[in-house]
């Protein structure tokens, strides 16, 4: 019988009805990513049974469960969040640490499933890396996997349709770019590579190609769809009713053809027998895959698309400098309320995002946030993924420091900030804390680099000052940013813990964060994240060399330094820095966002 539970059921119930589909299939165990057919970041609600199915509600973790077990892998990041989640819930935390505390969930699942038992999926949202890695685990201990379970539908009742929300045009001149003039430019990669086809799943490639936007995903401008591109057709895969009439009609004019969502799977089915189709393993799932006939001959690459959008055009880059003013002149407007209303009212962690946002949403051009807001006091910044809730947040008062790490959608560009900022009297520590944070900052901030260099190597440069201090932190120093997209875009990742791969290689073009950190747990972290251009350094005889260009538009709060601790090239750069931003941001500020501009950007 396939019992559906209310959506008012507990934890312990949802578990114990997927048991019982889980029996019904023959399944030992029954593994839940956290992903969509499109390997998305932010998932649309249809696709969150993870969270649905254990009570977790961290970006990050995969759930495993069998008669007798359930658990959820994560990070550190996450697992403060999700001891308070999970108690209670008959789901175990399982941490995920360099220091290997708790296997990876494929290394479990292939020494606690008997030989000769299943392990189940959904293969529509499982990557085809992590598919291969996790057969490869479990074939060598007799474990069979099935990747043809989606338990969803017989036991989550009420489960979420496909997003609704109507697709849009990026239109110019914030599209700089004709949609035809990227095709054009994918399909020379196609041929590059040999390939007469191109099926495309994730969803910032497909808005970046089209010049289209959507809101399916919370903080993506983006739209759930697929597209399979041919030599002088494509066919774009989208849920009935998304496409207004007049944006198809404009789509038909570049040779592109609106189908059923659903219809992907029987487009890949359909290609030619001898034809040629190039796919991104990383960035389609294992479903998608096994759609294709074995007659067909796959070429394994990363996605053209993947390394198109991540080169702003000149063009994008003067938008984005004109969205950094806007987006600094928002802040300088919610700093000034927070420092004059500090002690006078009573401000939260919530009282941050809600404000903030607001100064943000009175800009031209603003469409959403492009991340939930992390404001975190004292104990609470020294969790990196912190978020307030009605049910937990801290109340600003005392003294301390107050971390805020925001951003925001526009037309014109997408922005990423952290800041951190003195209440009431701060300790000695905390300022040098701050000050070698800061050390980090302008270290990359200023270097010069051979083009082409892979860019997890430049990752030593921000930490150097913050090793020398006897300090370190966990998590990457900076990601790729879209252009009115995806906060996080590759390929390019500033970090040790990534692979230095030849697709990771820096270009001019590219946005980038750079946000080192230090965490004092219990006590308070810092993190000081501005976003940075990759421009021309010069030629030399050693070939071509770049260098960071600083877009974010925010003073950096001097009342956390110690003085001590800065050499005159570093009092000289962010003297600099200051400079730019008061310069840019005055003529968009008045009144007592103008004064507390001029006052923070003072000279040291």
């Amino acid at each position: 019988m396939n019992a559906r539970l209310p959506e008012t059921s507990s934890i312990p119930e949802r578990l114990a009805t997927l048991r019982n589909a889980m029996a019904r299939e023959g399944v030992a165990a029954y593994l839940v990513p956290s992903a969509d057919p499109h390997l998305s970041e932010y998932l649309p609600g249809r696709w969150q049974g993870r969270q649905w199915l254990s009570g977790f509600t961290g970006s990050a973790g995969t759930l495993i469960v069998t008669a007798d077990f359930a658990g959820v892998w994560t990070d550190s990041r996450y697992w403060e969040q999700a001891y308070a989640q999970l108690a209670g819930t008959g789901v175990q935390l399982m941490k995920m640490t360099g220091g290997q505390q708790t296997a990876p969930h494929f290394e479990w699942l292939a020494q606690n499933v008997p030989a000769g038992g299943t392990v189940g999926v959904d293969g529509a949202v499982l990557g085809v890396a992590a598919a291969r890695a996790l057969s490869q685990a479990l074939s060598a201990r007799g474990v069979q996997l099935r990747t043809d379970v989606d338990l969803f539908d017989a036991i989550w009742p009420q489960r979420p349709s496909l997003p609704a929300a109507a697709v849009f045009e990026h239109a110019a001149p914030h599209a700089s770019v004709a949609r035809s003039d990227k095709l054009a430019q994918i399909r020379r990669a196609m041929a590059d590579k040999g390939a007469q086809w191109h099926f495309i799943s994730t969803l910032d490639d497909l808005a970046w190609l089209l010049n289209l936007r959507g809101a399916d995903v919370s903080y993506n401008p983006v739209f759930v769809a697929h597209a399979l591109i041919g030599v002088d057709h494509a066919s774009l895969f989208v849920a009935d009713g998304k496409v207004p009439q007049a944006l198809a009609e404009a789509l038909a004019k570049d040779n592109i053809s609106i189908e059923p969502y659903a219809k992907a799977a029987d487009a890949l089915a359909a290609l030619p027998a001898g034809s040629t189709l190039l796919i991104d393993p990383r960035r389609i799932t294992f479903g998608s895959l096994q759609s294709v006939p074995a007659t067909v001959k796959v070429i394994e690459a990363v996605n053209p698309s993947t390394f198109f959008k991540s080169r702003k055009t000149a063009a994008e880059a003067g938008h984005v400098r004109e969205t950094m003013e806007q987006d600094g002149a928002a802040l300088a407007e919610f700093f000034a309320w927070f420092e004059g209303a500090l002690g006078r009212e009573t401000i939260t962690e919530l009282t941050i995002d809600e404000r903030s946002t607001a100064a943000r949403a009175r800009r031209p051009g603003f469409v959403s946030l492009s991340f939930a807001t992390i404001a975190g006091f004292n104990a609470n910044g020294a969790m990196p993924h912190y978020r307030a809730t009605e049910e937990s947040h801290s109340v600003i008062e005392g003294n301390g420091l107050l971390l805020i790490d925001s951003g925001a959608q526009y037309l014109s560009g997408t922005t990423d900030i952290t800041r951190v900022v003195p209440v009431g009297t701060i300790s000695e520590e905390q300022r040098r804390d701050f000050t070698i944070v800061l050390k980090g900052t302008m270290a990359l901030s200023r270097a010069h680099f051979p083009r082409g260099i892979r860019s997890p190597m430049l990752d030593a440069i921000a930490r150097a000052p913050i090793w020398e201090a006897g300090a370190d932190y966990g998590h990457g120093t900076g990601h790729g940013v879209g252009y009115f997209l995806n906060v996080h875009e590759g390929p390019q990742v500033i970090s040790h813990y990534a692979p230095a791969e030849p697709w990771t290689a820096m270009e001019e073009g590219m946005i980038t964060s750079v946000e080192p950190g230090i965490y004092r747990p219990g006590k308070w972290g810092v993190r000081i994240e501005n976003l940075v251009l990759n421009v021309p350094a010069g030629q030399t005889e050693f070939g071509d060399f770049l260098k960071f260009e600083t877009l974010t538009l925010c003073p950096i709060d001097t009342r956390c330094l110690d003085l001590s601790l800065l050499r005159e090239d570093e009092r000289a750069w962010l003297n600099a820095y200051h400079e730019t931003v008061r310069t840019r941001l005055a003529p968009h500020v008045s009144g007592e966002a103008k004064a507390w501009l001029e006052l923070r950007t003072q000279p040291i």
